[in-house]
């Protein structure tokens, strides 16, 4: 190879990676058009002392005559005395052609740069495939909510959204903490006819009985010490849209009174006010009580439990639906921006764990992992050590098997000490009764614990 043809197949290996760096940063056009690009660059920049350049992206290019394309398909490349013709390839398909007339370029170097070329195009084309794998996600989030899952029950939970969403039927949302009650009554809202007015949430166990009256309702000035203006409520800011109220069961009588008005009559009134104002507005409602027993024991109005409980949707807490754990773990690590893994036996840590604390718990867990793990790929060790008595014992490192050993030494000796009460021995270990029996079973000590059971 002469010093001209070495000096342009550096330059076109110069172009052809800038190009290809430059195709993944540039938003918009599709594999096709950045290969034209690339190509018609290459044209550009490809000349030879004699001859005439001809770089084509694909059969229909009209400067390539049919023969040459047949010869490039069926017998790879072609070299006569008028024309030197080399196919370029991405992933196998034959994605375009370097065709030169009257040029005395060896085939050598038109190789090494159709090659060049090649790889290009092979990125722009992965490029492409990224792009639409990301839209499709996205897509896909954006339907769900940022609802992740595709279990039965998850398959379940998200028709029911979409069947109630198109109808101003009061919501009620049950489900445990950390199982998503918020996202449901956000799509909800985003799939109905009310998408374009407001979404307004309150939490009725954050603010203090005397001050949600006035968070709800609104006042006007001078309603009480310290309101100088008139204020508009939650309700009253969500007119003609949805106003969530989270944790409703917290709700005191007086303001159940007060919403029952609201639902019944579409009016409120702010405190200090002489005169009502009609409002439109849908309510959902959510809670991760038992609203029904809260009834029978006088806590909850009936007529407004009634009046909520129009539809109800359940959220499924986490441990009834484990097959969506692998993908709710690979959220969590893309969310941190981790290109790590999980190794298998993290996963099936995962997968074996009872997630009391839901999908909040788990996003907690792999943030965790992704701090503190050395990676690339996340195993036992990395994960919380809550979550390690879930492991089986062949699987876990000697530290771990050491930290489960004195567990289920400190759980059996407390159960001595309470004489086989469950509650008394949660007591001495400073546990929730309930976590004490998810230790109980994780870590195999039914039997073990049975034998001092009074």
């Amino acid at each position: 190879m002469d010093n001209g043809q070495h000096t342009l197949l550096l330059n076109a290996s110069v172009l052809v990676f800038l190009f290809r760096a430059l195709a993944g940063t540039r938003p918009g056009p599709n594999r096709k058009d950045i290969a034209r690009q690339l190509l018609s660059l290459l044209g550009e920049f490809v000349k030879f002392e004699s001859g005439e350049v001809v770089i084509a992206s694909d059969e229909t290019d009209p400067s390539v005559e049919p023969g040459i394309w047949r010869h490039l398909i069926e017998q790879g490349p072609l070299q006569t005395s008028e024309v030197t013709a080399v196919p370029l390839y991405a992933k196998g398909e034959l994605a375009g052609a370097l065709v030169l007339r009257r040029s005395t370029a060896s085939m050598d170097t038109l190789s090494a740069i159709a090659s060049l070329a090649s790889v290009a195009i092979e990125s722009a084309k992965e490029i492409e495939r990224l792009r639409e794998d990301n839209a499709a996600l996205e897509r896909k989030l954006t339907t769900k909510g940022g609802i992740l899952g595709d279990s039965p029950l998850m398959r379940q939970l998200l028709d029911r959204i979409e069947r109630v969403a198109q109808r101003d039927t009061t919501v009620l949302i049950q489900g445990e903490t950390g199982t998503g009650k918020e996202l449901v009554a956000r799509l909800i809202h985003r799939a109905s006819p009310r998408t374009a007015a407001p979404f307004v949430a309150i939490n009725c166990a954050a603010i203090a009985d005397t001050l949600l009256e006035s968070e709800l309702s609104g006042h006007e000035k001078g309603a009480f010490t310290g309101a100088t203006s008139l204020k508009p409520g939650k309700i009253e800011m969500a007119n003609g849209g949805t106003l969530f109220l989270d944790e409703i069961g917290e709700l005191a009588p007086g303001l159940q009174a007060k919403l029952l008005r609201v639902l019944q009559q579409r009016e409120l009134e702010r405190v200090g006010a002489t005169r009502s104002i009609k409002i439109d507005v849908r309510i959902v409602a959510a809670t991760n009580r038992d609203l029904a027993d809260h009834v029978r024991l006088g806590h909850f109005r009936q007529d407004l439990f009634h009046r909520l409980n129009v539809v109800t949707l359940r959220t499924p807490p986490l441990r009834e639906r484990k097959e969506d754990i692998a993908m709710l773990a690979q959220h969590f690590l893309t969310q941190f921006g981790s290109s790590w893994q999980l190794s298998p036996e993290a996963l099936h840590c995962l997968q074996s764990h009872d997630w009391p604390g839901n999908v909040r718990e788990m996003e907690n867990a792999i943030e965790y992992a992704v701090a503190l793990g050395d990676g690339p790929v996340i195993g036992p060790a990395d994960l919380p050590e809550s979550l390690w008595s879930a492991t089986p014992a062949n699987e876990c490192i000697a530290f771990q098997v050491t930290v489960q050993d004195a567990k289920r030494e400190c759980i059996v000796h407390a159960y001595q000490q309470s004489g086989g009460d469950y509650k008394g021995a949660a007591s001495l270990l400073g546990l929730h009764p309930n976590y004490l029996l998810r230790l109980v079973r994780t870590l195999g000590l039914k039997e073990a614990v049975k034998n001092h059971v009074a």
